[in-house]
């Protein structure tokens, strides 16, 4: 949907965050704003995810977007015991290692300057996106929602200059915002804020690795996006280390 709306990637990425701000809003209904270092933490966090993985799709393959977002489980492995005290076993350190020989695969294929560019977006997306993770898990035993709808509000104040110079009246364009502001982004960010105070955080980035498998298939059946031959190795690496990860701890335990 992102690549088949003609507009800035910025006025896309804005407007999706304003519809699904008022679609947490509209869930909330009385908002409770501590305004505490970790809230406001995870909102930035969340407003960097957000541009960002839009930024990467318009630059690079969707495929590869998705993909190199979804090294944000190594970051938050890194940060889990720092900030959270959340021990990472020796699976998920092989998980990780696993990862980044995948993630380095991805720069291999012949990119143009475009492409580079968008690849880096995407792993700038998966830094904050681990942030985010961490931060929204630090607030478990508060309300960590508030963060999200902060950061779909900063996301939009940020980018409403773009928006306003370049959106136009383009029914299906709007239909589409209107898809992925509400259901593709408020909606699953609402059940997200309420997993994040039930599991650990690496579960909860590595879990939904659903979302890189079905993604560049959808892109390639409507749109015909293909994924270079070294970024199609290079996901399977990464899809295939977080898949045996998750297998391997919740069925195998003693072999963590």
């Amino acid at each position: 949907m992102i690549k088949s709306i003609p507009w800035h990637p910025l006025a896309i990425a804005g407007l999706r965050s304003g519809l699904a701000g008022l679609t947490i809003l509209l869930y909330l209904r009385k908002p409770r704003f501590s305004w505490s270092k970790y809230q406001i933490g995870a909102a930035i966090s969340y407003a960097s995810t957000v541009t960002f993985f839009v930024l990467a799709n318009k630059l690079t393959t969707a495929g590869n977007a998705i993909l190199l977002q979804y090294t944000a489980p190594i970051y938050v492995a890194l940060l889990s015991y720092s900030i959270l005290r959340e021990h990472s076993s020796t699976i998920d350190w092989l998980a990780i290692a696993g990862m980044l020989i995948g993630l380095g695969m991805f720069f291999m294929d012949d990119l143009t300057l475009s492409g580079y560019l968008g690849n880096i977006f995407a792993i700038v997306a998966g830094i904050s996106f681990a942030l985010f993770t961490v931060l929204l898990r630090k607030q478990k035993h508060a309300s960590p929602m508030e963060s999200i709808l902060l950061g779909n509000i900063l996301t939009l104040v940020i980018c409403l200059p773009t928006i306003v110079n370049t959106i136009s009246f383009d029914p299906q364009a709007w239909g589409l915002m209107m898809l992925l502001g509400i259901f593709q982004l408020g909606i699953p960010y609402i059940l997200f804020s309420i997993v994040i105070k039930h599991v650990t955080a690496l579960d909860a980035i590595i879990f939904p690795a659903i979302e890189p498998i079905i993604n560049p298939i959808l892109v390639y059946l409507i749109i015909g996006e293909t994924l270079g031959d070294y970024a199609v190795w290079g996901g399977a690496i990464v899809l295939g280390s977080v898949i045996i990860r998750a297998v391997i701890k919740n069925y195998y335990p003693k072999m963590r």
